[in-house]
């Protein structure tokens, strides 16, 4: 048998190496002995996995991209990418919660300090802390540049007010990664980001929101009134805001796009099993063609979303340029997500719409994927700009 180094050919490797192997085969026994048994209990209850999320500080696979000095992992995009599709293969929900703390550590990575790094990732660590990302607004979701939380100086502090939602993490996070406008006149060049403390007076949450799915990811809203931050809590310098966030985009879907990869395998391995055990008019229901066609699509689409997604992840990790490539991978493994999903709750026929089977909670779970972390629609837009790019 070829080893990995001699198979490749013309420059291209699609073989995982030994210590990327290690951390597949590890997070596959963590979703197989941690997740699996608690999954529909989480889903039910809609409580945030605070155990699991111990569990997988514990052996890391939480906190993964915070550096190695702090306390984390320090790993790369594609090995975010490697565990994130198999936590999602498991639950998204789970997989969503676990990952929170690596969106929130982004802008952080990105245009923090040393001393900013050493003091919130240390803690983040020793406290077994929840991180939130806080961007979105009621009128202001693709429309990042749109957002109308303000933070405006005065002496050392700035004051911070505005209202998030949709905040992954919200209601049980003790450090949030905010964007406000700290120029309100100047579009995307007055946005900045802070980092804030949810002891602050004048930090609040909801009530986690009520969603179709990913139960188990606790979102809600997070207020803040006239809330007294730092100046030295400002990451970068005054209008970065705008530029943190796409960066964070860049390295951020990579791995939304492998969660998506994981429900497109998900559902093809249970749409192949079931077809392979359910019988109708004498035979498995998988020898007819109508259904094998549909498992054979399922399959394109699960090992395409597969290699879109790796590529995203690959290209950030030496160097290269990934808008365009982490775009067309956020695009395309959303849509097999939700088709898969939806292709395997046909496969199963009237089982495939009871919640006394898998695949009903893996269509309710996929849905997200088209929208979060920028809409199929907004990738659209962002591969047609970078297409004209090239062009000229």
């Amino acid at each position: 048998m070829l080893t990995a180094e001699e198979t490749v050919v013309g420059g291209l490797n699609f073989q995982l190496n030994d210590d990327q192997k290690m951390l597949r085969d590890l997070t596959r026994d963590f979703v197989r002995n941690e997740f699996m048994p608690v999954v529909e209990h989480y889903d039910q209850t809609g409580e945030w996995p605070t155990e699991l999320f111990e569990k997988a500080m514990e052996i890391g696979l939480a906190n993964m991209n915070i550096p190695e000095e702090y306390g984390g992992l320090g790993a790369s995009v594609l090995e975010e990418c490697i565990v994130g599709e198999e936590y999602a293969y498991g639950c998204t929900g789970l997989s969503t919660a676990l990952g929170v703390n690596q969106l929130a550590a982004l802008p952080i990575n990105i245009a923090g300090t040393d001393a900013q790094k050493a003091k919130y990732f240390n803690r983040v660590i020793d406290e077994k802390a929840i991180m939130s990302y806080c961007m979105t607004e009621p009128d202001a979701g693709s429309d990042v540049a749109g957002i109308k939380s303000t933070a405006i100086r005065r002496g050392d502090t700035y004051i911070l007010n505005g209202a998030k939602t949709w905040i992954t993490g919200g209601p049980v996070a003790r450090y949030f990664t905010v964007f406000a406008k700290t120029d309100p006149d100047a579009g995307h060049k007055g946005m900045s980001c802070f980092i804030v403390e949810r002891e602050w007076a004048g930090v609040s949450v909801s009530k986690p929101l009520e969603k179709l799915g990913q139960h188990a990811a606790q979102t809600s809203m997070v207020f803040f009134e006239d809330v007294e931050v730092p100046a030295e809590n400002l990451l970068g310098r005054e209008g970065d805001g705008f530029m943190i966030g796409m960066r964070v985009f860049d390295k951020s879907r990579p791995p939304v796009a492998s969660g998506a990869t994981g429900i497109a395998r998900r559902a093809l391995d249970e749409a192949v099993k079931y077809a392979g055990e359910r019988y109708a008019f004498g035979q498995p229901i998988s020898q007819f063609q109508g259904v094998g066609f549909m498992l054979a699509d399922m399959k394109i689409r699960a090992d395409a979303a597969h290699h879109l997604a790796m590529r995203s992840a690959w290209d950030i990790d030496n160097g290269l340029r990934n808008t365009s490539s982490a775009a067309v991978a956020k695009a395309y493994c959303s849509e097999a997500a939700v088709l898969n999903a939806s292709d395997a709750v046909q496969v199963f026929g009237g089982n495939g719409y009871s919640r006394e089977y898998p695949v009903e909670k893996l269509i309710r779970d996929a849905k997200i994927y088209q929208i979060y972390e920028g809409t199929t629609q907004i990738q659209k837009m962002i591969i047609l700009r970078e297409l004209y790019k090239d062009a000229r």
